[in-house]
């Protein structure tokens, strides 16, 4: 049985590994339309590559996943992260977890999980093609309405006909670039970014790029859309974990304002106005000779509470003694109400997710064979599934491709 597998990334190659390793006579052929594969391994997490996340219980797990959730919590049942971890810790890449719970190979680098996933097709004997585009698919043989084999053809108008058809070309924002893809009947989520920073040209905190809060609560004004979580501060914007999750719940939304909202962040998410108002009386009443500006409160960076102090229009000399009401509730209003103006987005550290693609309802979660047309498969991102920042698009990767790759070499 011949197999061709087109995408050459994560959820690719582990399809077209699983499918090698437990159907030996199945010739398996790996197709990449660029000149190299595994380039969004070798770019995630910083170049580290966050293989997964240390979450392994199934139903918490799935919960991370703003498009895709119910789904995930079915295929996660065959190959969670636990299954991940033992995947390549039983192939000589160790994994050690980080506080925030992602998990990354011990040497701190992309090139050990490349080297394993190459390492394994290469010993397989895994036919791996790079600069090799796919530009058809076309089912042959018609038997009882299903296709029996399938014909590509290739940029180069080169032709090879094939049994199987695993399909991992991974994300596009691009609507176009899913038209070959879905063979068939197949119905298509259009796509949007996921997972981007936001851009504040206006922002009063720009050249405190690098400071960031370690909890934050983050808010589109005139939305249900909120998220809480470390917040970032960039030259062009905000970035972090607050920022990166509010982009992916509300990826659709944002687009459909076209990136350009407003943001609201409470830099002091224990408090309310109240409290916070309460708070600083008190602080006021037993400090008063102590300047405002000189002395972070609430833990923040001093850059920070410095920037907030002069927005409030406090003096550098002024005591908390002589703090005029007005300006102690602008100062009450910054931290806990704080209003940025969003005029559009950056891709995050040069990766990128989509949230749209083929549509779940056209897949068999227990095979990820097409419901539309038998013998074709798909995996990965280029499916209506993404989850937010901390290795789970690369579980998802891992999961539907072992499912793919554990199904597709069945007779």
């Amino acid at each position: 049985m011949k197999v061709v597998v087109i995408g050459g990334g994560a959820a690719g190659f582990f399809g077209a590994i699983t499918c090698a390793q437990q159907h030996p006579h199945c010739e398996v052929i790996l197709l990449e339309k660029s000149n190299k594969v595994l380039a969004k391994v070798r770019i995630s997490g910083g170049g580290r590559c966050n293989v997964t996340h240390a979450c392994f219980h199934t139903g918490q797990l799935a919960k991370f996943y703003p498009r895709g959730s119910k789904t995930m919590l079915s295929t996660l049942q065959q190959f969670d992260a636990k299954d991940t971890v033992s995947w390549f810790e039983s192939r000589g890449v160790k994994l050690k977890t980080e506080p925030d719970g992602r998990m990354f190979p011990v040497t701190d680098s992309s090139q050990t999980v490349i080297d394993c996933l190459w390492g394994e097709a290469r010993r397989l004997g895994i036919d791996i093609k790079t600069s090799t585009g796919v530009a058809s698919i076309k089912p042959l043989h018609m038997s009882d309405n299903e296709p029996t084999r399938f014909l590509l053809t290739l940029y180069n108008e080169e032709k090879i006909e094939c049994d199987k058809v695993l399909i991992a070309t991974g994300g596009n924002p691009n609507e176009a670039a899913y038209e070959w893809l879905t063979v068939g009947k197949h119905s298509l989520k259009s796509p949007v970014p996921s997972l981007f920073t936001f851009n504040t040209p206006a922002s009063y905190l720009l050249d405190l790029s690098g400071v960031s809060v370690q909890q934050t609560i983050v808010k589109v004004a005139g939305t249900k859309l909120t998220q809480s979580g470390p917040l970032l501060i960039t030259h062009w914007g905000f970035s972090g974990p607050a920022v990166l999750k509010l982009s992916a719940w509300g990826a659709r939304e944002l687009h459909e304002l076209n990136y350009r909202f407003t943001l609201l962040i409470n830099w002091l998410p224990e408090y309310n106005e109240e409290t916070l108002r309460n708070d600083l009386l008190t602080y006021k009443q037993n400090n008063s000779k102590k300047l405002v500006a000189t002395q972070a409160l609430f833990n923040l960076p001093f850059r920070l509470w410095q920037r907030f102090t002069q927005r409030a229009e406090i003096g550098e000399q002024v005591r908390w003694a002589d703090l005029p009401k007005k300006n102690m509730n602008k100062l009450i209003d910054l931290l806990s109400r704080g209003s940025f103006e969003v005029d559009g987005k950056s891709t995050f550290k040069e990766e990128f997710v989509t949230c749209g693609g083929v549509a779940l309802e056209n897949i068999n979660w227990q095979t990820m064979e097409s419901n539309v047309c038998k013998g074709l498969f798909y995996a990965g991102e280029v499916l209506d599934i993404d989850g937010v920042t901390g290795g789970f698009n690369f579980q998802n990767a891992w999961t539907t491709g072992y499912i793919a790759g554990k199904n597709i070499g069945i007779k």
